[in-house]
């Protein structure tokens, strides 16, 4: 005689009873599975394009990004600069702010220069 039917095919067919934490944590899972499959759908399509397809995509990506850099430079540039001409236009005589203290970084204009040139001549004559 045959032993009877086990009851696995009953827990098969039910899911267990699970917690809301564990049901989450299976459907995120589900997700992540989902995720890695699309990737490595993308990574094979990928691997069977021609590299110079993918390197003229990067060209052309390089360029826009490369446009784009610059266009914010040139932006970042216009706004300094109308900053300098507003702080500028407001003094009167000061023509430009802050701009006498250049690369020296001394702001105190011709006086400095002379007095600069006869301590240079003390120092080479020393």
């Amino acid at each position: 005689m045959d032993p009877p039917p086990r009851p696995q095919s009953s827990l098969l067919t039910s899911p267990p009873e699970l917690s809301p934490l564990e049901q989450e944590v299976l459907e995120e899972y589900e997700r992540l599975a989902e995720n890695m499959k699309n990737l490595a759908t993308m990574l094979d399509n990928l691997a069977s394009a021609p590299a110079s397809d993918i390197l003229d995509g990067l060209r052309e990506l390089e360029r826009k990004t490369s446009l784009a850099f610059t266009l914010l430079k040139a932006s970042v540039y216009s706004i300094v600069l109308q900053q300098e001409i507003d702080w500028g236009g407001g003094g009167g005589a000061g023509g430009g702010g802050d701009g006498s203290e250049g690369v020296g970084g001394h702001g105190h204009g011709d006086e400095e220069e002379e007095d600069g040139e006869d301590e240079d001549e003390g120092y080479r004559g020393g």
